[in-house]
Order: C-alpha cells, then sequence, then structure tokens
C-alpha cells in the first residue's frame, strides 16, 4: 500500500486511511469487486479515485447526479488529477473532445451519466481503451427496496458482462440489508466483498425540539452559527418562500430552492450557496442530493421529516469534512395529522401506506425519546451503541414525570367525548373550556369535563403526543384526525402499568448553540477572516467554489499551526503537492501580513480552557483520544491539540495521552530525532509508514520538548 498512501499525502493532502478506506482500497488494486455501505462525508470517494490512480488505464464513474459529477471534476482538477465527465450539460464539440481525451489516455477519471454510459456509442468507445475500475456511485437506485428507485440502473449489469476482468465498487450511503443484497444480485456482484461502517456521524449535534415560537427558535438557532453555512428543510414550497423572505429582514443571507422554481433561478442561488460563505438555503427536500459542499455547518428541519432514513440523511448534509455542525429538528402534534392525513390521501397501495405510516412513527418515537439520539437512531439501523455525550438528551437531559394519573384522564375524556375529536377539543373539554364546539356537543356535562384544571395546556399537548409516540392512542385522518384508543391503552386505564413521560418546556426554547468554533482572541478571529477572503478571491478568479481551494479543516490548521514556509505548508491536513504548489505562498503571505500587523501569539500552544480540561480529563479517565473526540462531537485533531496542551502543562503524562507501551513510545522518540533534525512530524510519519496519526505524534514532540 505504499503507492497508495503516497497518493493519498501527495495528492490529496491527507495523512492516512480512515476506517475501511485502505482495506477497500486493497481490493480493488489487487482487482476484485466491492460493494461498500459509508455514510455521507466518510471518504467513499476516495476508495475509488485512488485505485483509479494507481491501476492502468481510466477509472469509470457513473453517477446519476450531474451537480455532483461537476463538482468532483472541478475539485480533482484541483489536485492535478486528469478528470473530466460526459453528461447532458456539454454540447457536442466537448463531449467529443472529452471522449478523444479518453481514447488518447489522457484521462485518469472519467464521470458518466447511467443513460450515456448504456448507449452502444459509449460501450464502443469504452472498448478500444482499458478501464482500471468501475465505480457505480448512489448504487441504491437499482433497488427497488431503496429510496430513490431508476430503472436505467438495472442495465448496469452490461459492465461485468463485457469486461469481466475489470474490478467493480457499488457504493451507497443510504441501504439496509434488503438493499444490500438486492444491488449485488442485481448487478451480479454475488462474490464482491461487502464493507459495511457504521451510519454514525460523531461530529454532527442533534437537537430535537417541541415546535412553539419555530420563527424565533429558527432565528436564535441560525445566529448562533454566525457567517456560516446552512440548509433549513420546510414540508412547502409556500413555507420556503416565506421563511427565507422572513430570515432576510431579520438580517439573515438567505435564499429559497424549491422544484418550482424556473431552472436559472434554481441554478443561480445553488451556485451562490455553493460559492459565497454564510449562506443559509432554505428549502424543500429537493435541494440537497449532488450537493457536495463541505463546510455546511448546521441544517434545520421546521417540519417532522417522513421517516428516520429522511432525516438522516438530510442531516447528513452538514459536517462532510468531519468538522462540529449541528442539527435542529422541530416538531409538534399539527406536524403528526398532516403527514397521517396525506398518506391517507395518497395513491399508494395499503401496504406502502402501511409501510409509511410505520417509518413516520419510528421518526416521532425519534422525537419522544428521552434517551440518546444517536443511540436511538443507530438502533433503527441495527447498530448498538453507547449514549453519545454529543446530543441534546445527553447534554441536558429531559425531566421526567409520573404522568400515569394525567394520561388516565387523557384517554378517559377521549373514551367519554366519543373517539371522535381530534387532540385540540379533547385539551378544552380537560380545561374545561366553555368553547363554541364543547357547547354543541354539550361536553360541558361530560365527567371529564375540567379535570385536567391541574396542568397548562403546553403540557397535555405533549401528553397526547407522547401517547401517540409510545402507541396509547392513534388518529384517524379520515376524521381529520381524531383520537381513538388502542388494545395497549387498557392496561393504563386500569393502573396496571406506570407511565413515565418527558416534562413539556414551560416556555418555547430558543435553539442557540454552544458547538461553533471558538476564537482566542479577536486578532485570531481577524486572521480567520482574511484567510476565508484570501481562499474565496482565489476561488472566485477560477468560478470554483471556495472549498475546492482548502477546506474550513486546513484553514484551522493554518490558524493554530501559522506555516511560515512551503515545508511547513506541506504537513497541513489537506495540503497535497498540486495545491502546496499553486496555492502554498499565497496563504503564508497572508499570514505573514497578519504577523507584520498584529503580532505573532505570545503562545502558539492550545489554551487550557474547559474543553481542553474535559478532554483531558476524559483521556485521564481510560478513555482514547478518537473516542472522546467521537463523543463530543470534535475532530480527533482537536482532541489531540488539548492533549498536547495538557503535556505542556504538566496536567497529563505522554504514556496516558497516547495510550502507548513503553517501547512503542521509545520507538516513535526514536524516529523523531532520526528522521529529521527539527523533529518534523511529517519525515517521522513517512518514516513510521503512516502507523500513527500526526496529532499523536504531536503529543510525543510536545512530550519530548518537555524533558
Amino acid at each position: 500500500m505504499t503507492q497508495a498512501l503516497s497518493v493519498l499525502q501527495h495528492t490529496f493532502g491527507y495523512p492516512a486511511f480512515r476506517g475501511k478506506q485502505q482495506a477497500i482500497i486493497e481490493t480493488l488494486a489487487r482487482g476484485d469487486d466491492a460493494l461498500v455501505l459509508m455514510p455521507t462525508g466518510g471518504g467513499k470517494s476516495l476508495c475509488y479515485q485512488i485505485p483509479s490512480l494507481i491501476r492502468p488505464g481510466c477509472g469509470i464513474v457513473v453517477s446519476p447526479l450531474i451537480a455532483l459529477m461537476q463538482d468532483q471534476v472541478d475539485t480533482l482538477r484541483q489536485l492535478g488529477v486528469r478528470a473530466a465527465y460526459l453528461n447532458s450539460t456539454l454540447d457536442s464539440r466537448d463531449a467529443w473532445l472529452t471522449e478523444q481525451q479518453l481514447l488518447q489516455g489522457e484521462l485518469d477519471l472519467l464521470y458518466v451519466a447511467p443513460e450515456r454510459l448504456l448507449t452502444e456509442r459509449f460501450l464502443s468507445l469504452l472498448g478500444q481503451v482499458t478501464p482500471a475500475l468501475f465505480a457505480i456511485d448512489e448504487a441504491h437506485c437499482v433497488s427497488q427496496w431503496g429510496h430513490d428507485f431508476r430503472p436505467e440502473y438495472r442495465q448496469l449489469s452490461v459492465l461485468h458482462e463485457r469486461w469481466p476482468n475489470v474490478p467493480r465498487i457499488a457504493l451507497t450511503a443510504t441501504a439496509d440489508r434488503n438493499t444490500r443484497d438486492d444491488i449485488a444480485e442485481r448487478l451480479g456482484l454475488s462474490d464482491a466483498e461487502h464493507f459495511v461502517t457504521s451510519f454514525d456521524r460523531p461530529n454532527i449535534r442533534y437537537r430535537i425540539m417541541e415546535k412553539q415560537k419555530p420563527k424565533d427558535q429558527l432565528l436564535a438557532f441560525i445566529r448562533s452559527h454566525p457567517k456560516e453555512a446552512g440548509i433549513v428543510y420546510c414540508a412547502s414550497r409556500k413555507r420556503v418562500e416565506d421563511t427565507a423572505e422572513w430570515l432576510r429582514t431579520q438580517g439573515i443571507a438567505a435564499l429559497h430552492y424549491h422544484a418550482g422554481l424556473d431552472i436559472k433561478t434554481r441554478t443561480l442561488h445553488q451556485q451562490k450557496f455553493l460559492r459565497d460563505d454564510g449562506i443559509v438555503m432554505v428549502a424543500t427536500i429537493a435541494f440537497g442530493m449532488g450537493i457536495d459542499k463541505p463546510d455546511v455547518r448546521f441544517v434545520a428541519h421546521l417540519d417532522l421529516p417522513k421517516s428516520i432514513e429522511g432525516y438522516y440523511q438530510e442531516t447528513g448534509r452538514a459536517g462532510r469534512d468531519g468538522e462540529p455542525s449541528e442539527a435542529l429538528l422541530l416538531y409538534g402534534m399539527q406536524d403528526v395529522m398532516l403527514q397521517r392525513e396525506i398518506m391517507a390521501n395518497s395513491d399508494l397501495p395499503e401496504a406502502q401506506r402501511q409501510l409509511e405510516r410505520q417509518k413516520l412513527d419510528a421518526m416521532l418515537g425519534l422525537c419522544e425519546s428521552t434517551t440518546c439520539r444517536r443511540q436511538h437512531l443507530l438502533g433503527y439501523f441495527g447498530e448498538n451503541s453507547q449514549p453519545c455525550g454529543n446530543c441534546d438528551n445527553c447534554l441536558t437531559p429531559p425531566e421526567t414525570w409520573d404522568a400515569t394519573e394525567a394520561a388516565q384522564k387523557a384517554l378517559s375524556c377521549i373514551y367519554r367525548s366519543g373517539q371522535r375529536f381530534g387532540a385540540g377539543h379533547v385539551t378544552d373539554i380537560l380545561l374545561g373550556k366553555s368553547t363554541e364546539k364543547v357547547a354543541q356537543h354539550q361536553h360541558e356535562k361530560l365527567s371529564t369535563f375540567g379535570i385536567g384544571q391541574d396542568l397548562p395546556e403546553a403540557s397535555w399537548r405533549a401528553v397526547f403526543r407522547q401517547l401517540l409516540a409510545g402507541g396509547w392512542i392513534d388518529s384517524d385522518p379520515a376524521q381529520y384526525g381524531a383520537l381513538h384508543l388502542t388494545e395497549r391503552a387498557k392496561p393504563l386505564l386500569k393502573g396496571d402499568v406506570r407511565l413515565t413521560l418527558r416534562k413539556a418546556s414551560a416556555k418555547a426554547k430558543k435553539a442557540a448553540s454552544d458547538s461553533g468554533f471558538r476564537f482566542r482572541d479577536e486578532a485570531e478571529a481577524m486572521l480567520w477572516d482574511a484567510l476565508r477572503r484570501r481562499r474565496k478571491q482565489l476561488a472566485e478568479a477560477q468560478g470554483i467554489p471556495p472549498y475546492m481551494i482548502f477546506g474550513d479543516t486546513t484553514l484551522r490548521h493554518m490558524l493554530d499551526r501559522r506555516p511560515e514556509t512551503l515545508e511547513d505548508m506541506r504537513n497541513l491536513f489537506g495540503v497535497g503537492d498540486s495545491k502546496l504548489a499553486r496555492y502554498g505562498q499565497a496563504f503564508i503571505d497572508e499570514i505573514e501580513q497578519h504577523h507584520a500587523q498584529y503580532g505573532r501569539p505570545v503562545a502558539m500552544k492550545p489554551v487550557i480552557n474547559e474543553s481542553s480540561e474535559l478532554s483531558i480529563a476524559e483521556v485521564k479517565s481510560g478513555r482514547s483520544a478518537v473516542a472522546v473526540a467521537n463523543s463530543r462531537g470534535l475532530s480527533a485533531e482537536t482532541v489531540y491539540n488539548h492533549l498536547c496542551a495538557g503535556i505542556a502543562a504538566g496536567m497529563i503524562d505522554v504514556s496516558t495521552a497516547t495510550q502507548l507501551d513503553p517501547e512503542t513510545l521509545n520507538r516513535i522518540e526514536t524516529v523523531l530525532v532520526s528522521a529529521d533534525e527539527d523533529m518534523r512530524l511529517k519525515p517521522a510519519f513517512d518514516a513510521l509508514d503512516g502507523e500513527f496519526s500526526y496529532g499523536l505524534l504531536r503529543c510525543v514532540k510536545t512530550g519530548m520538548l518537555q524533558k
């Protein structure tokens, strides 16, 4: 794997492979097939890009997403990779020129839409070249079990029939076991090795709140992410436009996107979102597929998603770069009733309606859960996990109460009023309100009239919502959401079981966040802005999004390390040879100019703040740096920075911080000294064949400097 690791470091600028990337690349490099399930942001693209660069010929990538196809090609070209695409956006001359590049061996990777690949013209073209491999992206499209079935994907079995010795890799971010088995059968991948990674996105913090004053809650959330890009999902086009317009009146740079807009407006808004900093896109779920913007810092839902699968996919558009990000969901009883009504009135077969109803119930169950959100979410996909420490329920455990008596009152009131009314009217009865509807049906004569005055209206809303989520009651969309009891309600009414529920919020919570990136002082914040401005200038000159120059992770490394030479810059995450040559000096100049005006920081070592202290304490308790990073929604690099600060301050020793045995620690120290007289990390990293991360090596180096 020396060649693959070299490509990873020198072309892509990454120090080491993540997760199962290396095993997948080895499988393809030796000519075998692979089926890969990896979450968004998990590094799927590298799994076929690197084998395409080290195997003879050109890698052929089948992708149904034109926007993503163009985005990936532009990104690869920035890295010095010879990449191109063929799709409907090209005119005939540009398509012909690309075909000639393929025939002349001038391409390393070619992205092709499935419709074009399946034409006899293109298949004949492929017959004249050597395909390095075939990568089938969004492979769930081949399966009717998948959420985005495309019939043309079924015909991709022709690739194996015509080129049986060319390795294939099928990749998807969302596929359960039925879908994976269907993909393998439909594409003839029965002998492929399966690589199934965790669904977990540890850098995303999940927050789910009852919808009370949704605009105020949303605004507080967005303002806690100043100058950061985000997506706000709404259920309807009208709500999208109204929300975007309102956000603009509040000083937020908001755009809107839905399928009802003309193509020119959609394209313009999408390009602004990709290329400008700090844009908030308010959209229906039509927006997102094929958007490869890595620095989306937050995703908010103003309406309840139809399923956990949809929620997972949409929230997964945040934090593709691995940096801390956040997902907010605001929901209410009315959302559930509306979704159920839509399902009831759909033309779907009854079996499909039942399946969608079950998925909606599971989504509501996630919302009402009092336990770890991530644990609940991963459990839905069949994964076992520990509480994450990085969701609202873990960070601020919800208050619960013995709601047995209140539930009995609610159930009794539903029953005595005929099981023909919605939660709003039943609540009015419980509260003893003399409304027109109560008078019309003479419900003031019911024994349950006024028996719920010990609880406020908000609490009763929460009770009904949780009874619905728990299956004690159900609603009938055909009768405008009328509530009725289920079999499960009988033992609760009789007092045979006790019921504990989540307490309702006394007032609307503002969804502010404390997960954002913090600066040590004003000067550091000014340098951050300067680096982002320089990145934007370089991007605009080429007509590409800023993240294609350098991602936020790389800029934060610049902020932390303050490189003074190109060799210093080479050691940063995400800086490969091509980008170093093209952009390295520009950013060094920016840093030098800042230092000339404001001076260098007195201490370049990370500050021992509360966050650092927490990381140090958790590692001292026996947890690894990577485990702490995952549970706290931080990058491993950030936790290693915390540990370096702790080592320098004498708060933790090197062996505890790194969890290395004395023999291994001594081996690393020897390599650090012998590989480079200044103990630079990259020569040591290379000498150790990438066995240890840069963060761990930095901890060892820090310990050596304290001796």
